[in-house]
């Protein structure tokens, strides 16, 4: 990752949080904790956010209230091939004319560079998602209604008299914090509730997720395992990881690593 890209995505991170450890920007960047530290270093010294031992902090905290999920701008970049691939596959299972549903995310925004030719009735709790789609598709969008949270890019609402509840879907798209097996695992309460509201207006769930995933762990689960009907993730992912979803009769779509992805590409385990 080239070090522009490393400093946006660490100017980001400690907009999150009061402070970021160097290991946790390692593992946003997929850097050494040594680049790290010294990425650390050049923007204290220009004034962009404050050295503090083993990480750093903003110059200005983050207000109080913000979601605990990631912001989209830190995540976008982070495994961004394994998430192309991930998305192409997602976008094989769609049918012209199918309804779905593709929850707001870093992987399931992927998607939309695949949907461009493609006539679907999509609904979407991502601004970033509709706002692309609206553009450059032929597909009709709904939104949810609600709050946008600027951050994660997300449409939120508390209420339940939103579209949600009359919408219904042949399949919902979401990502993932992390899988075990509990289940999917989420980071914040308000985006669980939205998920949750969302995952009763379609029949099947697929949940898109690098394999890194599967070995990270969350506060909050969104659902147990079993209520997943597929998962699509890279080939990077572990027999043990393979083991645990197979155990809960899932299926298993693994995307090729290639950049271009096909139906040959990958491969399906029951």
């Amino acid at each position: 990752m080239h070090e522009r890209e490393r400093h946006r995505i660490i100017l980001s991170a400690i907009q999150e949080k009061p402070v970021i450890t160097v290991q946790d920007i390692a593992e946003l960047t997929e850097a050494s904790e040594a680049t790290i530290r010294r990425d650390i270093a050049a923007l204290h010294v220009q004034g962009k956010l404050r050295r503090v031992r083993g990480g750093a902090e903003a110059v200005h905290p983050p207000q109080i209230g913000q979601l605990a999920a990631r912001s989209f701008r830190v995540s976008e970049a982070v495994n961004i091939d394994k998430k192309r691939v991930i998305a192409r596959c997602a976008v094989d299972l769609c049918e012209e004319g199918d309804s779905v549903i593709i929850n707001g995310g870093t992987t399931t925004f992927q998607m939309v560079h695949y949907l461009s030719a493609r006539r679907l009735q999509v609904m979407t709790n991502s601004f970033a998602i509709a706002e692309h789609l609206v553009k450059h598709s032929k597909s009709t969008v709904t939104i949810p209604g609600g709050a946008i949270y600027r951050e994660q890019s997300l449409i939120l609402s508390p209420f339940e008299n939103d579209a949600i509840r009359n919408f219904y879907a042949r399949r919902m798209f979401i990502g993932a914090q992390g899988i075990s097996p509990l289940g999917i695992m989420e980071c914040d309460a308000l985006v669980i509730q939205s998920e949750q509201k969302l995952m009763h207006q379609a029949e099947e769930l697929i949940v898109m997720v690098d394999s890194s995933k599967f070995h990270r762990r969350s506060s909050l689960i969104l659902c147990p395992l079993d209520r997943v009907t597929t998962i699509i993730t890279d080939d990077g992912i572990t027999e043990e990881a393979m083991r645990m979803v197979e155990a809960a009769g899932v299926a298993l779509v693994i995307a090729g690593s290639g950049t271009e992805t096909t139906k040959e590409d990958f491969t399906s385990v029951a």
